[in-house]
């Protein structure tokens, strides 16, 4: 299914922008994972995992994005061997820069989310530990499940960004939609024309996309 859309190599625009579906689809149920994971830790009462989620976030929202791409490509695949699975150079650029995406986006995932456990009120954790309720019990029973309905939000603008920041794969050769348009650019004298088809493929990814979780966000707002 959909293999027209699949090509690595030789994209087609229709194919470019599929890839770029694909990296975002991916990296941001990745991101959504490990971004709670990492909320967890920051408010965990183990300070060690507090201590390794505040380095983390820290950490990896001052390091430039392209950075974390390269070093996916370059550092891990060239240097440490690491091949997701597959002796496939183009299926490999893919799936590093997956994972790069994942490692950077939820680190604003994580502050996202961190920022709706700090709306729930103190007290309904309180109750939670009153009844004998453990920590984690708490958090995925009580406090996570009304902190993502205060921020789908923010996640949403999370989600816009990583889209946008889906066109930096074109740096290790991933063929999504800005590394077509680069290669169109270099072959066509239409530069404004074809940015402007690009800009405007964006636009259909990602404004629809915010204004159906702007519209999710007030329908799921937590009445307080």
């Amino acid at each position: 299914m959909f293999d027209f859309l699949s090509d690595y190599d030789n994209p087609t625009l229709l194919g470019a922008f599929w890839m770029t579906v694909k990296l975002t689809f991916f990296s941001g149920i990745g991101s959504l994972v490990w971004g709670t994971l990492l909320a967890a830790m920051r408010v965990s009462p183990v300070p060690l995992m507090r201590g390794f989620g505040t380095a983390y976030v820290n950490l990896v929202r001052n390091i430039p994005l392209t950075v974390i791409i390269i070093f996916t490509s370059l550092g891990l695949a060239d240097i440490f061997g690491v091949t997701m699975g597959t002796d496939n150079f183009p299926i490999r650029g893919f799936r590093l820069a997956i994972l790069g995406f994942v490692a950077y986006t939820a680190a604003f995932v994580c502050e996202a989310i961190r920022s709706g456990i700090n709306t729930v009120p103190l007290g309904q954790a309180e109750a939670a530990r009153a009844i004998g309720l453990t920590f984690s019990q708490t958090l995925r029973l009580i406090v996570l499940p009304q902190a993502f309905r205060s921020v789908i939000g923010p996640l949403a603008n999370v989600l816009i960004a990583l889209t946008k920041n889906t066109t930096v794969a074109a740096a290790i050769g991933v063929a999504e939609a800005a590394y077509l348009m680069k290669e169109m650019i270099e072959n066509e004298a239409q530069t404004v024309l074809i940015g402007a088809v690009f800009a405007f493929g964006f636009v259909v990814l990602t404004l629809p996309t915010g204004l159906f979780l702007g519209w999710l966000s007030k329908r799921l707002a937590v009445k307080r």
